[in-house]
């Protein structure tokens, strides 16, 4: 076994196991009450599984800035850094999680997608209450930490800015769609909204209920920017350069539907017809022979080395931030989990 191999299934071993705790603590943290039609829609995409890559990067950084061992028995009873108080650290991680479902649900009402994964579960209206309710209810999860009430404040804050600029990335993704001259900074910034504020949320939070200083925050904060932007650019990479039934999709699906990416604005930088790369406007009757021409100019563009060596960058910068915790296992993961993500992110 290669060096990357064993790091890949020492990561994949370290989400797998607080995976499983994750799932264990939602129906605690979320549990199916009256009205049942309402939390079981809420429960839907969170009942149907996921990798938990950002309460696993809480988790993580939990054990770092504690200096304890990995998967160091209840996380509801977790040390904190100044006063030795226990607080819940399950429960930061939990609301992590509900986020993102509410995030997924909103997408797929704005993308007039079925719901997630059953195009018959639930109706429109159904779904809508239910990405609602969850955006509550990670609030009120937050509340459950037992931290003391000034951190819980800043967490809270944290979690209501996340959630607003994950809407106004929304916001630029949709008016992207109309636009031609959209430049990679304001890409940058946009992915950074929509995607890698909530990694940026789910790395400062734990530091932030355990007391650390506002420079260990920040930082942890920066870690999951980076790897967020990184992650997504490297995403938007493996969309046109993975088999499609590694995938799940049909590769060059973002071509085909014309979706802006980091690929595309370089291409258009340097002169490409990016309108032109797929005359095919269907997903479904798209040709692999016409995927495999349009990434062939793209490579002849420089565009796809271009993402690549940006994503990288990212997470370069990003693992470099993890500087301001101890050296120990749990750091060492957060670093093989931000190469994982560059590397096997589908």
């Amino acid at each position: 076994m290669t060096d990357t191999e064993a790091r890949e299934e020492r990561v994949l071993e370290a989400v797998h196991e607080r995976r499983e705790l994750v799932n264990d603590a939602i129906p605690e943290e979320l549990p199916i009450v009256e009205p049942k039609r309402l939390y079981e829609a809420s429960r839907y995409l969170l009942d149907a599984g996921g990798k938990r890559l950002r309460p696993t990067v809480s988790l993580l950084v939990a054990e770092a800035l504690a200096a304890t061992e990995p998967l160091p028995g209840d996380y509801r009873s977790f040390p904190t850094l100044v006063d030795g108080k226990e607080i819940d650290m399950m429960a930061a991680a939990v609301s992590v999680e509900v986020i993102q479902s509410f995030t997924l649900i909103h997408d797929d009402i704005m993308d007039d997608d079925d719901l997630r994964r059953d195009a018959a579960a639930y109706d429109l209206e159904t779904a809508i209450l239910a990405g609602d309710t969850l955006y509550s209810k990670a609030f009120e999860i937050m509340l459950d930490t037992n931290a003391p009430a000034e951190r819980t404040v800043r967490a809270l804050d944290v979690l209501a800015s996340t959630c607003t600029h994950i809407c106004e990335g929304q916001a630029l993704y949709v008016a992207f769609e109309t636009r031609d001259d959209v430049l990679p900074d304001e890409y940058l910034d946009m992915v950074e909204q929509k995607t890698a504020v909530l990694y940026g949320a789910s790395a400062c939070l734990p530091a932030i209920l355990m007391g650390a200083d506002d420079e260990t925050v920040d930082a942890l904060y920066g870690y999951g920017i980076d790897i967020g932007r990184g992650f997504q650019i490297q995403d938007d990479v493996l969309d046109l350069t993975v088999p499609s039934e590694t995938l799940g999709k049909q590769r060059g699906s973002d071509l085909v539907e014309n979706k802006q990416t980091l690929l595309t604005l370089h291409a258009r930088e340097h002169g490409v017809d990016v309108e032109s790369l797929v005359e095919t406007d269907s997903v479904e009757a798209v040709t692999e022979a016409e995927i495999d021409e349009a990434v062939a100019r793209l490579q002849e563009a420089g565009s796809i080395d271009y993402a690549r060596q940006t994503a990288a960058e990212l997470v370069e910068s990003g693992k470099s931030r993890l500087e301001v915790l101890p050296e120990n296992e749990s750091r060492d993961l957060l670093e093989s989990l931000a190469d994982y993500l560059i590397e096997r992110g589908y």
